[in-house]
């Protein structure tokens, strides 16, 4: 009867001797881009996004060609370091050369739309 009680401390301390540590969750890898990015002109303002929305120029939302929708970004210009975080609700920019497109308040509020484009880094934060 001794047997069976040294027997399941041995197999105790065999099982959990081995078990290993519990595993975290990784965080989803980071995504950054760098190109160009331009803004929706005036006539689109109330018109369906492809996420179904209607796009909303005083809004501070994005068009990009793969994220998915809801995701939000920081988007930063590369001449002044100013930045504006955005939603993706729609797809585009089919230009070529563009990464993204932006809302006119989320545009205005890092550059100038007198200049149409500017050079900036995208960089998703969930």
């Amino acid at each position: 009867m001794r047997i069976l009680p040294a027997i399941f401390v041995v197999l105790s301390l065999i099982c959990f001797g081995c078990a290993s540590a519990p595993v975290q969750a990784k965080k989803s890898s980071s995504y950054t881009q760098s190109g160009k990015a331009s803004y929706y002109a005036d006539k689109y303002h109330g018109r369906s996004t492809a996420s179904g929305e209607l796009y909303d120029k005083k809004a501070k939302t994005g068009a990009h060609r793969k994220l998915p929708f809801g995701t939000r970004v920081r988007v930063t210009n590369v001449a002044n370091g100013k930045s504006v975080i955005v939603r993706i609700n729609d797809r585009g920019p089919f230009t070529k050369g563009r990464i993204i497109d932006l809302s006119r308040a989320a545009f205005s509020s890092i550059g100038n739309t007198n200049a149409g484009v500017i050079s900036v880094i995208v960089d998703v934060i969930d």
